[in-house]
């Protein structure tokens, strides 16, 4: 069977994806979610020519060693002195307020001597004007955010800058998740001899809302065709999210109980690793479902790598290259034929040239494993043996 590549797996999935409608979320809550609308901004930024600097508004041409000039008023940041500044005359600034008229330098108050109503220019002045010009930072009218950008503080503070209240946002995406097996049970219940603690769901919850969708976990359910079709069809969701039962066993009944409710597959396995049995299907509504594979390693990088995009796309956004190239500490064997994300750690070495080192053991249902890396370096099909020091291609997972 020739399964797909990640890139050709992804296209087919994100081929099927709509971006979901928008909505007015206020500033403050939209942290981590990306923009239904560009951010225009509404007037310049800063309105006026501003002082960087505590000290004195001047007009150039009387800067010089020794000069006096007769002290007329100051200019506060808020409060600014709407007075002209004539020939022979300063004010007191202080930094981010708007120069009076007439001015075009601020003199920094260490190289000034105040006596009384006089300010005295020493030797040392320096040639810097210390303003920052109207509009140095943003244009009345400039797009500042483009549509389809996630927002984080940094960004938030730019929207906010521009005077922006509400934010045109994309609605979360409503990512219902199951996870299935009868070996499952929550954390904090009884658990069997033969049973195991269920780590996917909570876990890809949480990358949900990182990636800006609303999760909602679903009553686990066992080996049971009926009981997931059911499960699936209560649910309220943009996108379903199923963990286990994505093989081709006798006990991975999630593919042919989604086929009950009309599912049209998409795609049927990737040639990756881990990862092989991901699948990707539609509903007759349109509505997005992402079959995951059951060990937790395994269904982080499928999440990583296609669930990430399937949101971002839902937002209107995407997720861009996110690998980078870094030096490999270690060794690592010719790859097979197919795509090897391994995971590994990541961190500065002494020379400072950031290093990552792969884990010994990469089995998938190792979750300290999973938890102690920050890092996959990206083998690709048939690559050829890497040395210690060498360089190898990097995807840092969600923070």
């Amino acid at each position: 069977m020739n399964l797909p590549t990640v890139e050709a797996a992804l296209a087919r999935m994100l081929a099927q994806v709509a971006p979901l409608d928008a909505e007015d979320v206020m500033l403050a809550r939209t942290d981590g979610r990306r923009l239904g609308a560009p951010v225009k901004a509404g007037r310049d930024q800063p309105p006026f020519d501003a002082s960087a600097m505590d000290g004195w508004a001047v007009r150039s041409a009387d800067v010089r060693e020794g000069a006096t000039l007769r002290i007329v008023g100051e200019s506060v940041a808020g409060r600014g002195l709407d007075l002209a500044i004539a020939r022979g005359e300063t004010a007191r600034i202080f930094t981010g307020a708007p120069l009076p008229p007439g001015t075009d330098r601020v003199v920094i108050q260490e190289e000034v001597d105040r006596r009384g109503d006089i300010a005295v220019f020493k030797a040392t002045t320096s040639a810097s004007r210390h303003v920052r010009r109207r509009g140095c930072d943003f244009r009345g009218g400039e797009t500042l955010l483009e549509a389809g950008t996630r927002m984080n503080p940094w960004r938030l503070a730019l929207a906010a800058s521009a005077g922006a209240a509400l934010l045109r946002c994309a609605r979360r995406p409503r990512v219902a998740i199951l996870a299935t097996g009868d070996e499952l049970v929550e954390p904090g219940g009884p658990a069997g001899p033969d049973q195991i603690y269920n780590s996917g769901a909570p876990s890809l919850a949480a990358f949900v809302a990182r990636h800006g969708g609303a999760p909602q976990v679903l009553v686990p359910s066992g080996d049971d065709q009926a009981a997931i079709a059911v499960a699936a069809a209560a649910a309220t969701f943009d996108v379903l999210v199923t963990i286990g039962g994505a093989s081709v066993g006798d006990h991975d009944l999630v593919k042919p109980a989604l086929r009950d409710l009309g599912a049209v597959l998409h795609v049927e396995g990737v040639a990756m690793r881990p990862g092989k049995p991901v699948w990707f299907a539609t509903l007759p509504d349109g509505r997005a479902v992402l079959g995951l594979p059951g060990n937790p390693a395994s269904a982080l990088v499928c999440a990583e790598l296609f669930l990430a995009a399937i949101l971002a796309k839902q937002q209107g956004g995407e997720v861009g290259d996110r690998f980078e190239t870094m030096v490999l500490s270690g060794i690592l064997p010719a790859n097979g034929p197919r795509v090897h994300y391994i995971r590994a750690h990541s961190a500065p070495g002494p020379d400072g040239v950031r290093r990552v080192t792969p884990f010994a053991n990469q089995d998938t249902s190792l979750v300290t494993i999973m938890a102690a890396a920050n890092a996959l370096i990206r083998r690709l099909p048939h690559a050829p043996a890497v040395a210690d020091g060498e360089p190898v291609s990097v995807l840092a997972p969600t923070p």
